[in-house]
């Protein structure tokens, strides 16, 4: 690591304030059908984000549906204490999945590295698979959106790799 990043993440902020979303039609479903809601990604993410000492103001499940995706992009927009934001699933390539789609006109900045970075490091862990792997991270009005996809093994690898890492760095950086 450069002495330069080194001293930014030194002066970056050590507890930040998450918000999570999973994206999930058939989770939403069950959740509004008043079924028991099994959200293993969104257990993982909010555990490994806790254990690394960063608190969770909020999870949410919410459909696939990009008009549902963005007024969730507003909320945490208008939130005056929220720092980073992470979207589970809505990542892939299907008709469905409009994670992407519904959050990049939001950032005002992207962080093109983040996607470039996932897709190498589960490539060594998928193989060529990695290739319909979409993953996405920026920034706007101070704070940071990671859009990963909603396999347990991804947001492992995501969270813990990049987010856990680079959070508060990039943090840092869009509130200068």
């Amino acid at each position: 690591m450069s002495e330069t990043a080194r001293k930014h993440k030194v002066e970056a902020r050590k507890t930040l304030k998450f918000g999570i979303f999973t994206v999930s039609t058939s989770r939403y479903q069950q959740q509004i059908e008043g079924e028991s809601v099994r959200d293993v990604s969104g257990d993982l993410a909010e555990s490994l984000l806790k254990g690394a000492g960063h608190a969770v103001a909020f999870r949410q499940t919410i459909s696939d549906d990009k008009k549902m995706i963005e007024d969730c992009m507003r909320n945490s927009l208008a939130s005056p204490d929220l720092d980073a934001v992470v979207l589970c699933g809505g990542t892939g390539i299907a008709p469905s999945d409009v994670t992407i789609e519904a959050v990049f006109p939001f950032l005002e900045k992207t962080l093109p590295g983040f996607g470039e970075i996932f897709r190498r490091l589960s490539f060594d862990e998928i193989g060529s698979a990695a290739i319909l792997t979409r993953a996405i991270a920026g920034v706007a009005k101070g704070r940071a959106f990671f859009c990963i996809p909603g396999s347990p093994n991804a947001v492992r690898l995501c969270v813990e790799k990049l987010i856990l890492t680079e959070a508060a760095h990039v943090v840092k950086h869009a509130r200068e």
